[in-house]
């Protein structure tokens, strides 16, 4: 039941299309008001940088298109002995400069076009901050909320069963995003080792320390969002010790972002969200409280420490650095009007339309953009991959010392190229990453 496809084949997923792309708008499934299907919103992105740096049409055609697309359907046996039929994709964009690297997410919002999209970025942004993988990203239409512990082991053990003919150190390196963690890729490294015989550590990143994990993976993605907020603010002169923050999203990335500003920048977190809604508290919530009364309940709404808003409405509290950390198409034509802060730090994928991206810009705001912004997680993974083919692994200070360097370099290199240029930050960051990309296709030649 399982399907290979090229990317002819993939509805949204076009083939060696001209350099016009579809006009961004008008997507072809039911989204909230403001917002774009994420592939078009990606396809965009570029044109944008290709037309900028003069790119052949050949060229534009190559990066555009996806190596290999796989989507299959696949039983899992429920705890109630029902068999349900689930959904799985992963999606390989770009191979030139190394293996495949993205994260597998379980959502209901999981499709084809959003898988496509978020892979395309991965290859950009590794690009950005110089780590030798390619883009690619997986997932599986479920709701882990529904679902017992025990339902999603085997979930994923099928879905990894499905994809090992495609994944694998050399070949391609998943890694944990929504609603997946270091214990869903502990259940993928050993599936995955039990189909080859011998344990494969490299196999997965994100995994737990005791299995081949890396020091400061958990916290990674956070923690360079932090980094590349603090040199944004250098630029700006602005200070960090009770600067105001407002962080949408609170699972892995959010709770990391509010926990590490508030811990280490003396920062105050004023608004924190999630999927069930948000709190706001002028005089600052205490971050290391709120994440233990998440741990006990499930959720934010109900703690006591903030005033109850909606997640939509946390956006629009002011402050000097909002950071969406949830999903894409948070900002949209629709509330950027309506943003109150000094900078936009995109610690998820897409949170920003390319409508809403303009308005914030001519508004003044600073964009720091997400294939830049969020790269601290792949970065690690990077460490964690290395450790693995090496056996021989690092202490946290050396993790963290590293991140730091190649995230402030990522930094500058995209501020240093926006001034020259005269751009935005993300114009910026997506010349550097297809550039990068297009060279290392051009370098390597045709085969035969």
């Amino acid at each position: 039941m399982r399907k290979v496809a090229k990317a002819s084949d993939v509805s949204g997923v076009p083939h060696n299309p001209p350099l016009s792309v579809t006009p961004v708008g008008a997507p072809e499934v039911e989204r909230q008001a403001g917002a774009v299907d994420p592939l078009e919103m990606a396809q965009y992105q570029l044109k944008v940088a290709a037309e900028r740096l003069n790119l052949s049409q050949n060229m534009f055609n190559m990066l555009r298109r996806f190596e290999r697309v796989v989507t299959f359907c696949f039983p899992v046996r429920m705890d109630d002995g029902r068999i349900e039929l689930f959904q799985g994709y992963r999606v390989l964009h770009n191979t030139s400069r190394g293996p495949g690297k993205g994260g597998i997410r379980y959502s209901p919002a999981v499709d084809v076009n959003e898988i496509a999209a978020l892979a395309m970025w991965m290859t950009w942004k590794c690009a950005v901050v110089d780590i030798p993988f390619g883009g690619a990203k997986g997932g599986v239409c479920c709701d882990p909320r529904q679902m017992s512990h025990t339902e999603i082991e085997r979930l994923t053990r099928r879905y990894t069963f499905e994809l090992s003919p495609f994944i694998g150190p050399d070949l391609d390196v998943p890694a944990p995003d929504m609603n997946t963690n270091e214990q869903t890729m502990a259940w993928m490294m050993d599936t995955y080792s039990m189909g080859k015989g011998v344990t494969v550590l490299g196999a997965v990143t994100g995994k737990p320390l005791v299995l081949g994990g890396s020091y400061g993976r958990t916290q990674a993605t956070g923690r360079g969002v932090l980094h590349v907020i603090a040199e944004a603010m250098k630029r700006l002169k602005m200070k960090t010790r009770n600067a105001r923050i407002v962080v949408q999203g609170f699972g892995n990335v959010g709770r990391n972002v509010a926990l590490i500003a508030q811990q280490e920048y003396g920062m105050k977190v004023i608004g924190v969200g999630d999927q069930y809604g948000a709190i706001v508290n002028p005089k600052g919530i205490n971050v290391d409280d709120l994440a233990a009364y998440v741990d006990r309940t499930g959720r934010i709404p109900g703690y006591r420490e903030g005033d109850p808003i909606s997640s939509q409405e946390l956006l629009e509290v002011e402050c000097d650095i909002l950071v969406p950390a949830a999903v894409e198409n948070q900002i949209t034509v629709v509330n950027a009007d309506r943003i109150k802060c000094r900078i936009v730090a995109e610690a998820a994928n897409g949170p920003t339309t390319p409508e809403a991206d303009e308005i914030l810009r001519r508004r003044g705001i600073l964009i720091l953009p997400d294939i830049l912004t969020n790269a601290g997680g792949v970065t690690v993974s990077y460490f964690e991959w290395v450790q693995d083919l090496q056996s021989f692994f690092w202490t946290e200070d050396q993790v963290n010392e590293q991140l730091k360097k190649i995230m402030v370099r990522g930094f500058e290199r995209v501020w240093g190229l926006a001034e020259t240029e005269k751009c935005d930050l993300r114009t910026a960051a997506l010349m550097i990453g297809v550039r990068t990309v297009a060279e290392a296709t051009e370098r390597r030649g045709l085969y035969p």
